[in-house]
């Protein structure tokens, strides 16, 4: 569910943006008329080959109890910022002019309009995956005896997407879902985002990737501590509740 979800969401932006292919283009259309932005096919690629890792971990958990080759492929959440990449770079390549440092004002000119229209583009299906699945949640919650007020904090959590900004409740219920939350918030900030970068330099450009290059391996190395919390068949010496893992991604 996590990993159609994942797809789905990179797909919706890919086809709706439809950013134009290549430089060339953009420099034919100079001094004539815009033409519709042509849509970028590798996008699927790229999304293929994010979610084969995440499919064949999901299903090596089912498939073998062999530690060392459970060990070398289910380390799937690291795909995750592949996935926060594609879409940055979806977002930034149209709502940007092409070679220049500025934003297309047309789509940025509204902030909140952004923001509303990116979040339903997943929004619904959320909820509805969460309504129908809600029965088997809530049993859950009732064989742990988790309390009321608990579940109740935990489904609020869930369906108003905050639960990324609560390490200790990240996972809970449908566990993917904390890449919406993060992502919805990633749409709110993008707007004010957008503007600061496109201004930048090719140099500031190599910087900025460098140091969010060293911050995402944080996220990475951080993943090597929750051994025990996400592998039961492989569990290490080691927290039960992933709160490194949780607040570095």
């Amino acid at each position: 569910a996590g990993s159609s979800r994942f797809l789905r969401t990179v797909l919706l932006a890919s086809s709706s943006f439809h950013p134009q292919a290549t430089m060339s283009d953009a420099k034919q259309q100079q001094g004539s008329k815009a033409t519709p932005r042509q849509r970028l096919d590798y996008i699927d690629g790229c999304c293929f080959s994010l979610v084969l890792p995440i499919i064949l971990a999901h299903s090596a958990r089912f498939g073998t109890t062999n530690k060392t080759l459970l060990k070398l492929v289910t380390q799937e959440n690291v795909m995750v910022g592949g996935f926060f990449a594609l879409m940055g770079f979806i977002t930034t390549f149209s709502t940007t002019k092409i070679g220049e440092r500025k934003v297309d004002e047309s789509r940025l000119a509204n902030p909140e309009a952004f923001f509303w229209g990116r979040v339903f583009s997943y929004y619904p299906l959320h909820v509805l995956v969460s309504t129908i699945f809600a029965p088997m949640f809530l049993a859950v919650e009732r064989y742990y005896n988790t309390s009321l007020t608990k579940t109740s904090f935990r489904a609020f959590l869930n369906y108003s997407l905050l639960q990324a900004w609560f390490p200790k409740e990240a996972n809970v219920w449908n566990q993917p879902a904390w890449f919406l939350s993060a992502l919805t918030f990633s749409n709110l900030a993008m707007p004010t985002i957008l503007r600061r970068t496109a201004a930048l330099s090719k140099l500031g450009l190599q910087k900025l990737f460098g140091a969010m290059t060293a911050v995402s391996m944080l996220q990475k190395l951080s993943f090597s501590n929750t051994t025990n919390f996400h592998e039961h068949n492989i569990a290490l010496k080691g927290p039960e509740t992933p709160l490194i893992w949780n607040m570095t991604r």
